[in-house]
Parts: C-alpha cells; structure tokens; sequence
C-alpha cells in the first residue's frame, strides 16, 4: 500500500484527533484561469484556519501524493495549469510511478482521505452525471468515491453544468446521505433553488457531526455529501445550457468536459460565474471545519471534556485524544498525556504514549493518572 506523504501539523492533528480539512488541487490547476486557482486555494486554507481547523491540500509532486501542501507547491500547480494532470483515483498510481504533477479530484481527493483517515472535504461542487448520459454514459467517478469513503464531503451541491436530477437519483442508489444545510432542495452549484429534495436539513454543525457519526456506524465504509446553498447565487441555466452545447458539438469528452464548460460559462457570463465559484469554495471550506471541529468534540469523552472530571487528576498533565482508526474504519478514542508518572514531561517532539487498539470502557479511565507513562 503506497503511504502518503503527511505534512507535519497534519500528521500532528491527525495523531491528537484534531479536525482536519482536505482540499483538493484541481481547483488550482483546472478551475479558474490567470492565476485565479491560487487565490481560491488559499483563501479556502485560511478560512478553515479561521474556523478552528487544519487545512490538508492533496496532490501528486514528485512521485509522492503529498496530503498537506505548502505555498510553493500551490503555486507550483498554478503555474502548471492545465499540462497538470487530473488525477481521480484510478489515475493516482500511473501518476505516483510516472513523476508527474498531478492535481487531485473530489475523487481523487478521497482516496487520500481514506489512506490517512481524513474525514472531511471541501470543495465547489462536485461531479456527477453528466447531461446526455444515456448516450456517453459519462458519469463522474467522484460519486463512487464518495460511497466508498467515511468522509463528509462539503459542497454547494453537484455542479449545475450536470444533470442534477439523475444525479440526486444515484446519489440515492449508492446510499449517500445528502444534507441539506437550512434547505430542503440540492443547491445547483451557481443557483441555491431548483434541485431535487435533499434526504435530511440540518442546521448546526453538530447536528451534522452527529449524523455523520452515527452513519459511520451502520455504514463504516459510506460518506455524506453536505449540501450548502451558494451565497450570493447566480441564475444561469441558459448559459450551462448553451457552453454544455457547444462544447459537445466539439467533441469533447472524458476529464476535458467539465473545465472546458465552466471556461465557457466564464466567458458567456461576462466573469459573474468566477466571483460566485470563489466565494462558495471559501464558504464550503469553512463549513467543513465547523462540523469537523463539532465532530472532534464528539470524540471527547464527557470526563475529558469539561473540569472537574478525570482531567483535573493529572495535575498539570496536558490531556488530549488520538484517534484510532480501525479496519472498518470505526474510531476509538484514547485519553493520553504527555507527562510521564516518574515525573517530568516527555522532551518535545517526543510521541505520546500508544495505547493497544482494544475497547475500553470510560469508567476504566477513571485514575487516569496511573496510566501516564
């Protein structure tokens, strides 16, 4: 199995159970022109921050997929543009022993979530099916992706330049949940009405962060696609229309299809299209961060959570949790501290005490201070 390369404050929040982010990079590389791809990536990196979460930007460089990129690599994939390759997942390995540059998809994207346990994404929109499906039978791997991965994926629904309709349908298919945050129709990426029903409307992160745990629970393999209305939206349909049209009539097919659309769109909306995909990637990122945040205070032990309780025993002892992912990718939560009981504190840099993967009750960590090493 090919381990991704981790950045290190996100190998860090993944070992202490701190919410974590992905975004993908073909936002980057393949959704906007003139450099705009840059700003929109970084913008989305801050607005997690500011929510409290740690941004982890995947991508193919240099024969690793990297899960947590910095500046020079984001400008990297803006400089490459489109000669970057856009990478799903069935595309990762070719990419990884080739060398090449590779920015990842939503789906592409995810099967590095479920290398590292990463449990949340953020993106504008995500694939599906696309308009005239019956004839081309092109459908969207992201979809697929989704239902095989324990993430929540964050977005301003599938985008509208797609057939909505059949894509709600087999969204419903694969058994993916799709939230709606405070609207009971899918958002068409652009617009905020006129889709299909969506299965539940939530309206606070933990809410979300409650359904996602209990969904893991019965389906450990399956994600969540959180739907959120774009804010300002944008009514557009004849133009989709229109750019979905012509590029057919070119013959285009395959990956090119959707870039080569929203391009299309750009220019036939006189740049109106850009400024609302900018704002709702930002606004999705910091709403995947609220709820991974609301995810990781579930994960907290009521003891841990709030003094007095088992905490305050350690006597200066910092308490934090890691998380353990399992083969079925069900989560168990561990109290540890980084104080040994000989005294003195482990030296920086130092990892925490590993616990054995087996199932613990709350009431055996009552004296956790004897479990201090």
């Amino acid at each position: 199995m090919i381990t991704p390369q981790l950045a290190g404050e996100v190998a860090e929040a993944l070992a202490a159970g701190e919410p974590v982010v992905a975004l993908e990079t073909t936002l980057v590389s393949h959704g906007f022109s003139e450099g705009r791809g840059l700003a929109a990536a970084q913008a989305a990196e801050a607005r997690v921050r500011g929510a409290g979460a740690i941004p982890a930007t995947v991508g193919v460089v240099d024969g690793a997929l990297r899960v947590g990129l910095d500046a020079g690599d984001l400008e990297r994939f803006a400089a490459a543009g489109t000669s970057a390759r856009k990478v799903g997942a069935r595309d990762l390995a070719a990419c990884i022993v080739q060398g090449a540059l590779g920015a990842t998809t939503v789906g592409g994207t995810l099967a590095a979530c479920r290398a590292t346990g990463i449990r949340f994404l953020a993106t504008g929109g995500t694939g599906g099916v696309h308009r005239g499906f019956a004839q081309s039978l092109d459908i969207s791997a992201d979809l697929p992706q989704i239902a095989r991965t324990p993430a929540v994926v964050v977005s301003s629904g599938a985008k509208s330049i797609l057939d909505v309709a059949a894509t709600a349908e087999l969204l419903e298919t694969l058994g993916i949940p799709v939230l709606g945050w405070r609207t009971p129709t899918l958002p068409l990426f652009y617009s905020a009405d006129g889709g299909p029903a969506v299965s539940a409307v939530v309206t606070a992160s933990d809410e979300v962060a409650a359904i996602a745990r209990t969904h893991w629970r019965i389906n450990g393999t399956s994600g969540l696609l959180l739907a959120r209305p774009p804010e300002p939206a944008l009514d557009i349909e004849p133009i989709l229309a229109e750019a979905v049209r012509r590029v057919r009539d070119q013959g285009v097919t395959g990956q090119l299809v959707t870039p080569s659309v929203l391009a299309l769109v750009h220019e036939l909306s006189g740049g109106r299209s850009i400024e609302v995909n900018r704002q709702l990637i930002a606004d999705n990122a910091a709403l995947a961060a609220e709820v991974a945040v609301a995810y990781a205070r579930t994960l907290l032990p009521a003891a841990w959570a709030s003094p007095p309780g088992v905490a305050a025993t350690l006597a200066g002892c910092r308490p934090t949790t890691r998380v353990w992912p399992a083969r079925q990718w069900e989560t168990s939560v561990w109290p540890i501290c980084a104080r040994r009981s000989s005294g003195g504190c482990a030296k920086p840099g130092r990892r925490p005490v590993r616990w054995a993967r087996k199932r613990t009750s709350r009431a055996a960590w009552s004296s956790p201070a004897s479990r201090c090493r």
